[in-house]
């Protein structure tokens, strides 16, 4: 199991470098990466690139910035053959020309939500869908270890509060993320990753998100860390960030036929509320009307006390909801997109 960070991880840090509601060229976001960084990308672009083709690339150290100034003849004289070369230099006049606005910059619920027939600026009529838990038992060494974890901050941070800085906030959205990825990990077999700070590029829009959890090379799940009194954006922004994750894992897959149903999971959390979001092409549900809570109170320092075992309890609820949403996810990355469209389906149907 590995955390890997595709970035220098800056927890105060949620956007693009876009100012305000301005879109930004792809070019642009594109010019920010590294060698790897650049080859990573262009894989899952669909360009029908061989490996021949990405080892000149590799080789001649090409970059995100050197990248929109190399020609078709230039990529021909170090051996690249005349398709692989037309193909990158036409993708990157595309790129030059498209724009795409900052996830941070979807501000309006209400209009994240017409997309999806919803006519509303709150979530009160997002449709629900019936979430698959996993039982977190008090003896489990993750779990332990994340209580103890918690509380080793709490000693100096203080009970969490409604204005308590991102920076704090943070640290306990991390501990509990990781402790799901372990106990995920533990019993599916699975490797899975988490990138913070992770970068996702999407048709429309792009930007960075706070967490993102990785089975192999897809997509699993994406997360929005929000002060309380923001969660209507965190909403509007996740929702944005599951539209890209959809269709950078549909770009990885190459599918021969044009059956590309899939689905990944969203969180938006201010640390002590948790909401929990399906995502599939033209749909959104959430998990409840009302978060999952934990409640980071100073006085459970004491062991002895009702609030310790109320932070347990809180804890352990949240760990049930992710490793259950992980595992669900993992579990179906091998099945067709019609079993995966009954899955989702009937996640659905139990909550009509």
């Amino acid at each position: 199991m590995s955390s890997e960070t595709s970035t220098p991880y800056t927890p105060a840090s949620t956007s693009t470098t876009v100012a305000g509601n301005e879109t930004v060229s792809l070019a642009d976001e594109i010019k920010k990466y590294d060698t790897a960084k650049l080859i990573e990308y262009l894989r899952g672009q669909g360009l029908g690139l061989s490996e021949t083709a990405i080892k000149i690339l590799e080789e001649e150290e090409i970059t995100g910035r050197t990248f929109f100034k190399i020609t078709k003849e230039e990529l021909e004289r170090h051996g690249m053959k005349l398709g692989p070369a037309t193909a990158l230099v036409d993708f990157a006049k595309d790129c030059k020309e498209k724009k795409l606005k900052a996830f941070s910059s979807y501000k309006s619920l209400k209009e994240v939500l017409k997309k999806y027939g919803i006519g509303s600026d709150g979530t009160d009529t997002i449709p629900l869908f019936s979430l698959q838990t996993h039982e977190i038992k008090d003896s489990n060494k993750h779990f332990e270890h994340c209580v103890e974890n918690i509380l080793f901050r709490m000693k100096h941070y203080g009970s969490l509060v409604l204005d308590s800085l991102e920076s704090m906030r943070n640290e306990y959205v991390s501990t509990i993320l990781h402790t799901a990825l372990h106990i995920a990990g533990d019993d599916t077999g699975k490797e899975f990753s988490m990138r913070p700070e992770y970068e996702i590029i999407g048709d429309e829009c792009c930007g960075r998100v706070d967490y993102a959890i990785k089975e192999a090379e897809n997509l699993l799940c994406v997360t929005e860390d929000k002060v309380q009194r923001s969660i209507l954006e965190g909403f509007a922004q996740n929702i944005k960030q599951l539209e890209s994750s959809y269709e950078t894992n549909k770009k990885k897959r190459k599918r021969v036929d044009d059956d590309d149903f899939d689905y990944l999971y969203g969180i938006v959390t201010s640390a002590r509320d948790w909401h929990f979001l399906l995502y599939s092409p033209g749909e959104i549900s959430q998990a409840s009307e009302v978060p999952v809570t934990i409640e980071f109170n100073k006085k459970a320092l004491n062991k002895e006390s009702e609030e310790y075992q109320t932070l347990r309890n809180g804890v352990k609820k949240v760990l049930s909801v992710v490793v259950g949403l992980l595992k669900d996810r993992a579990c179906a990355e091998d099945d067709s997109p019609s079993k995966k469209k009954a899955r989702i389906e009937e996640y659905r149907s139990k909550k009509k």
